[in-house]
């Protein structure tokens, strides 16, 4: 290619315009990178498309450009672009004129999140950010549910196809009771509530609205979860003569307890992860045993009640009679970004 020829730029072009077909007569703001990350740059998407939306919620819609292949055809999937899709985030508009600019770094960030790991997201996942989704604001929103955007769906480029993925601010016990139950129902039921699933900072969670919790609570009865795994940052496992020990801190009872009754009470699996691995899965009989290292624990339909009631304990040691296992709770300390030690939970 000599510098004569023009740059490709098929893909780009292609969100471009459907984000022009959605909002018809208007003149997106394009927040785009200086230096491209593959020159060293630290922004790894090319930009951030803001739009002016009034459907809803009065609200900014950001919309990404980097996570596809915008210009030439690099991938060997000819079927899908890049890693299939792009970013949204709908944030509830006030007074302002201009749009708030932390979202870019926010999906910048889950851009570096993705080229680093390769981890791609999908519709139903859901993510901690680990503290508030946007700093120094004082909001109970700590994490992020994935759904196919309702407004601009799916996309055929010439570079291959893409969905649209809306980025929906979260509390922490939505993002656990989503856990627990389909995350794509959960965030359907949350737009029934929340037109267009607009990111509200100062909102408070819908965990605390009776009908909302009704709703959860015969979904994740009836469905069961959708999530298999688990990370548990403080687990450590061992197997001592057939008898499995499970070590974990005391703040993680209640979201485990409900993941295992919306997991193996329903007849499947739950994957743990932390320093340790543990596999609870529903058997007919009780049994504890070691496999490549992950602990593995049989649960028959009588044993789990057991189990749920000694996770949700303080701190101390539980020797399980209907299990061969033996639980043990520590201290748990939730810190901030800093580490700053917030709470501490015995």
């Amino acid at each position: 290619m000599n510098d004569e020829t023009p740059l490709n730029t098929s893909g780009f072009e292609a969100i471009a315009q459907a984000t022009k077909n959605l909002y018809p007569g208007q003149e997106g703001l394009y927040y785009g990178t200086i230096v491209p990350y593959a020159l060293g740059g630290g922004d790894p998407l090319d930009g951030v498309e803001v739009w002016e939306s009034s459907r809803g919620l009065p609200h900014w819609h950001y919309v990404t450009y980097g996570f596809t292949e915008l210009y030439e055809k690099e991938s060997e999937d000819p079927q899908e672009s890049g890693y299939g899709f792009e970013l949204t985030f709908r944030l509830a508009r006030g007074p302002e004129t201009q749009p708030p600019t932390w979202p870019i770094g926010l999906l910048q960030n889950l851009a570096r999140y993705v080229f680093a790991s390769g981890n791609r997201f999908g519709p139903g996942h859901h993510m901690s950010c680990n503290g508030p989704i946007a700093l120094d604001s004082g909001t109970r929103l700590t994490a992020l549910g994935f759904r196919m955007d309702p407004e601009l769906g799916e996309l055929d480029t010439p570079n291959g196809h893409l969905i649209f993925l809306q980025a929906v601010g979260l509390t922490e016990d939505e993002m656990d009771a989503m856990m627990c139950w389909n995350g794509t129902a959960f965030l359907r039921e949350m737009e029934g509530h929340i037109p267009l699933c607009v990111t509200c900072l100062d909102r408070p969670s819908l965990m605390e609205e009776a009908s909302f919790r009704q709703v959860w609570q015969a979904g994740m009865e009836r469905d069961g979860s959708s999530t298999s795994f688990l990370y548990v940052q403080e687990l450590e496992t061992r197997l001592e003569q057939d008898r499995g020990w499970l070590r974990l801190g005391v703040g993680h009872g209640r979201i485990l307890t409900n993941m295992l009754l919306a997991r193996v009470g329903k007849g499947r699996a739950l994957y743990l992860q932390g320093k340790g691995a543990a596999v609870f899965s529903p058997g007919s009989m009780a049994k504890a045993a070691l496999e490549d290292g992950v602990l593995s624990i049989a649960i028959p339909p009588e044993a789990l009640p057991e189990l749920c009631a000694a996770l949700q304990g303080h701190k101390g040691i539980y020797p399980l009679s209907e299990l061969p296992l033996t639980v043990e709770l520590v201290p748990t300390t939730i810190t901030d970004r800093d580490g700053k030690v917030l709470e501490a939970l015995q």
